[in-house]
């Protein structure tokens, strides 16, 4: 007698959820709801930017900038966090913000929602990576002075890292992000308490003080033996006012990348409760955590002038000027590895975000983009392309702030584009809301995100991250080309009515074919 067919697994509301999309359960969903925190919250990481653009927010207007700019910039962050967050909990799949661009608004704001938002991821993994290798060595190897071969060879090698781990499957990385979420505010209470107990004074008016730190490091005088000119951070200026907005860069470098929380959501139970719960509370647990502990780096500053003077090796130099050398090299060795936790998050989602548009065929060659390991059920193939193009980034943008500008104009913009459609959107076509919503605080916080965005598109290209512009401009000409000679034509969006039931034998092609090899790999 032949033995019977098992039954088949019961489907989850995740599941049915994600069919009703038209969509297969290809990944592996086993991310908790603090995993999906811990993935923006590691992404987010203020150990990395609020650490390697410090130099960005002081020599712009000194203590002000960390003090006023950070928790401001914060609460405009809290207000994006939450509009996209009722938008995740609607529809909780991977790509997210083109995902929710393209059903609210058409396929053609999706598609450009899409290439925006993975332009952005694959700058922002640049900058990480950059950031890391850059912060190390200032660390580490302060004599050492990088050149361009040696910065590329070193962030391929650790992009390269990066990818080996994610191929390997989410259960690996969630290892890896969910201590990264512990270790990233564990390792910023020490910097705080170890600065705060340090601090030769407690002058706390330096938190609201405007001071003009514009030119900032100055080069040496003419003449000087050995001594090299050096950039500002920023070129002078008169305006404090201009400058404060200038600092804003700082938290806004530092706080993007919770969109995280949506690229995973096919990897995430309970997604449409836990998506946007990790996607609010990554955001001000960074804010208030990278409050604290930059504001008693300020604190802790014997002589601000002379710290502004060190330009990008401004943290570094005063955990060195007031913490013994060893606890100040365990420290940086701490906030090294952080960073090199970042870049691997930044990974995931990022190579999320490519999947789920090759899933549509948004990118050339989808079909292999798209493909999911049966053995890891990860996309390895777009896990690569990221991985690849991000490095290729830096040969064009080798300075970090372009590179760091880059990433957060491009992400605002992809943020901006869906919460802006939502608002027409909302209570017209878009009525069917998820278990986690704003109800009536959804449009004014959305219109406070799209203005507040607007305004740190224009900073955000300012001299000398005018590359940044240069950027933009010719991603928003290319992209229109593309899509009134080919994408419109060939270019279907996301599955959706008549087609969505047409999906279902090809989602259960799918999802038999990952399950069959996890089969086969199993000993």
């Amino acid at each position: 007698m032949s033995t019977p067919a098992p039954p088949a697994p019961e489907e989850s509301d995740d599941v049915r959820t994600l069919h009703k999309l038209g969509y297969a359960q290809e990944l592996a969903r086993v991310l908790g709801g603090f995993s999906n925190f811990a993935i923006s919250l590691s992404i987010i990481c203020i150990l990395a930017g609020g650490i390697t653009s410090f130099h960005v927010g002081f020599c712009s207007v000194g203590g002000a900038s960390i003090g006023i700019a950070w928790p401001l910039v914060g609460l405009f962050a809290l207000c994006v966090a939450a509009t996209m967050g009722q938008i995740a909990s609607a529809f909780p799949t991977a790509g997210g913000l083109y995902h929710w661009a393209a059903t609210l608004g058409g396929r053609g704001w999706g598609w450009a929602t899409a290439w925006f938002n993975l332009a952005g991821l694959v700058a922002v993994l640049a900058a990480i990576n950059v950031g890391t290798f850059r912060f190390a060595l200032g660390a580490f190897a302060p004599d050492v002075k990088p050149t361009p071969a040696m910065q590329f060879a070193v962030v391929a090698l650790i992009t390269a890292s990066h990818a080996i781990i994610n191929h390997l499957g989410i259960r690996v990385t969630r290892i890896l992000t969910d201590f990264s979420g512990y270790w990233i505010l564990f390792v910023a209470v020490v910097i705080t308490v170890a600065l705060g107990v340090a601090a030769p004074s407690y002058d706390f008016e330096r938190l609201w003080t405007f001071t003009n730190y514009s030119g900032f490091p100055h080069s040496p005088e003419p003449g000087v033996e050995g001594a090299e000119s050096v950039d500002p951070v920023w070129p002078a200026k008169q305006s404090l006012v201009w400058l404060f907005a200038l600092g804003f860069l700082l938290p806004a470098y530092t706080i993007t990348g919770f969109d995280a929380s949506a690229h995973v959501s096919e990897e995430t139970e309970n997604a449409a409760r836990n998506v946007p719960r990790g996607i609010v509370r990554s955001v001000w647990v960074s804010a208030l955590f990278g409050w604290f502990m930059l504001c008693a780096v300020v604190l802790a500053m014997r002589d601000p002038t002379a710290v502004a003077e060190r330009g990008e090796q401004a943290f570094v130099f005063t955990m060195g000027d007031v913490l013994p050398r060893w606890l100040c090299l365990v420290l940086c060795g701490g906030i090294v590895l952080a960073q090199y936790l970042c870049g691997l998050a930044t990974v995931t989602s990022t190579s999320r975000m490519a999947f789920a548009f090759a899933r549509d065929g948004g990118l050339p060659f989808s079909k292999w983009v798209r493909f999911v390991s049966p053995r890891f059920r990860t996309p390895p193939v777009s896990i690569w392309l990221v991985a690849t193009l991000a490095v290729l980034f830096t040969l064009f943008a080798e300075a970090y702030a372009t590179i760091a500008a880059s990433a957060a104009v491009l992400l605002y913009i992809s943020y901006v584009l869906p919460t802006a459609i939502g608002v027409i959107a909302y209570g017209r076509w878009w009525t069917a809301m998820g278990p986690w919503t704003l109800g009536r605080w959804f449009r004014p916080l959305a219109v406070i995100s799209v203005l507040g965005c607007g305004l740190l598109l224009v900073i955000g290209v300012q001299p000398p991250s005018e590359k940044a512009a240069y950027v933009v401009g010719a991603m928003v000409a290319v992209l229109t080309v593309m899509w009134f000679t080919v994408a419109r034509y060939t270019f279907p969006g996301p599955p959706h009515g008549i087609e969505t039931r047409a999906q279902a034998d090809s989602i259960a092609a799918a999802e038999a074919a990952v399950h069959e090899g996890e089969k086969g790999a199993a000993p």
